[in-house]
């Protein structure tokens, strides 16, 4: 009888927190506080619901009717805008290429206030991946904690651990990558006493020893792109220190005292190395195929004496032919974004796999641009050869680490523009003819409560088309276990 009783109050405190919203609710002419600003967004259709937080404070309810331009409605009453799945892909779909209007009211000291309405579009660009792959690490500094690699389902809110380093004990998980956002063929690195980088192709993984003697003492493998015939992976070997600025707005600098480039071959595990991509007098990274594969794109810039001269370290955006019938590089290195004379440095150049462009992260100097304010997401259009900001998307904080969904028409970033510590995904679309959305945070079930409780900070995403097959038990073992299979270097020309 008590428990009926205690179910019976509690409905009725439910429905007296949150009724219908009155005919008589009083109208403003602005439109409602909501985070994350979702306002004015362009989305996919098989994207998950982006349920969005009242922002402006404490409310009693939120009420949020949704219409589509072409058909269908939805409905939200609670403590948030909280959008039913199936409801809100149906209406997605049905509305393609139109838009969504919503209509949110409040209520406030027992007073209902409805607030001008917003819209949404519906890109006629669908995502057609699966979802997105990550890492997440505390924004730390000399030592880390818990981190690891994950997967995210877009059309959802599924999350699910791909490797974690707390099954590897003292390990720090990063450069992980598809081929083209296809997970059959996947690599990623392992740092620490049992460092090692893996390549799988197939379900079938190697472990490399890739700490190879170069003229320079390098170390192993990072920073991959493959190939788009999946035969070959290209990865720069880095030289890699960390300092502290003593400056106010600076935090941290992350610089490289050397860098070469190398292919890696994954019939014969052999590493084709070229003169010109392992100089003395130049840092060579951030390697990226074409997606013809006849072109490698990296970054370079002239050497310095590090740490003094760490400003004056200005990355250039370049280009080597490359022949992967032979597996061999052209003759020479030509600079096609010449950032130092600008007085800027280039990172993370990613080709659209369309062929059109190449966005790239823009900042004062370096070739680690996380912690740089200043840094902004540029692009270069291939056959116009015009550059410059993608003004809507940049922010006044750091915008940095990209890459494009399969049909070039999204693209997905990580920003510090929330808090300034915390780098997040947000994801924007490209039309036919160059033009850029405003961008959106990655949805989650209830953002505020996700995104104020959460303690990492997000990089290195990348698009899937499928869930990444890894057994993660498995490699756990295969890290420990230290059995490694030593790459070949092999001098081309």
């Amino acid at each position: 009888m008590n428990k009926i009783y205690i179910a019976f109050i509690s409905y009725v405190v439910l429905i007296v927190s949150c009724t219908s919203v009155p005919e008589n609710a009083k109208k403003v002419g602005s439109l409602p506080k909501i985070y994350p600003d979702y306002a004015g967004v362009t989305i996919p259709v098989d994207i998950a619901p982006l349920n969005f937080n009242y922002a402006d404070g404490h409310i009693e309810c939120m009420d949020v009717a949704v219409n589509g331009s072409k058909v269908g409605e939805i409905h939200s009453n609670g403590d948030f805008a909280k959008f039913d799945i199936d409801e809100w892909h149906q209406l997605t779909e049905q509305n393609k290429g139109g838009k969504l209007t919503f209509t949110v009211c409040v209520e406030k000291n027992g007073k209902w206030i409805q607030y001008k309405d917003f819209t949404m579009s519906i890109s006629p660009y669908t995502i057609n991946e699966y979802g997105l792959t990550y890492r997440k690490i505390a924004p730390g500094y000399e030592v880390y904690s818990k981190m690891g690699i994950y997967q995210r389902n877009l059309s959802n809110y599924d999350e699910s651990a791909i490797l974690e380093n707390t099954a590897v004990p003292g390990a720090c998980l990063n450069c992980h990558t598809s081929n083209r956002t296809d997970p059959k063929e996947f690599t990623v690195h392992v740092r620490g006493a049992n460092g090692a980088t893996l390549v799988q192709v197939n379900g079938k993984r190697t472990w490399l020893n890739t700490k190879i003697d170069t003229v320079r003492g390098l170390g192993s493998c990072v920073y991959p792109y493959w190939h788009p015939s999946g035969k070959y992976c290209a990865y720069s070997t880095n030289k890699t220190h960390q300092s502290f600025h003593c400056v106010k707005n600076e935090r941290i600098e992350v610089f490289d005292q050397a860098s070469d480039l190398m292919v890696y071959k994954v019939a014969t595990n052999e590493v084709l190395i070229s003169p010109l991509l392992a100089t003395k007098d130049h840092f060579e990274t951030y390697p990226a195929f074409s997606p013809d594969g006849h072109t490698l794109y990296f970054c370079s810039s002239q050497a310095q004496i590090i740490p003094d001269n760490y400003k004056k370290i200005k990355y250039n955006l370049c280009k080597i032919t490359f022949d992967p019938e032979k597996g061999t590089f052209g003759n020479r290195v030509d600079t096609i974004v010449n950032a130092a004379a600008m007085g800027k440095s280039i990172a993370f150049p990613r080709p659209s796999y369309d062929g059109k462009y190449i966005m790239f992260t823009m900042s004062d100097y370096g070739c680690f641009p996380i912690w740089h304010r200043e840094a902004d997401l540029w692009i270069l259009n291939l056959k116009t050869g015009k550059i410059g900001p993608i003004r809507e998307v940049n922010s006044n904080n750091t915008e940095s680490f990209h890459n494009w969904n399969v049909n070039s028409h999204w693209f997905v970033f990580s920003s510090r523009r929330g808090d300034g510590l915390y780098t997040r995904l947000y994801l924007a679309s490209i039309d036919d003819n160059g033009n850029v959305t405003k961008p959106f945070l990655l949805p989650q079930e209830n953002p505020w409560e996700y995104y104020d409780e959460s303690v990492y900070s997000y990089n290195i995403p990348d698009f899937t088309k499928t869930p990444v097959d890894f057994d993660a038990r498995s490699a756990s073992n295969e890290i420990m276990s230290n059995k490694r299979t030593k790459i070949k270097v092999k001098d081309v020309k």
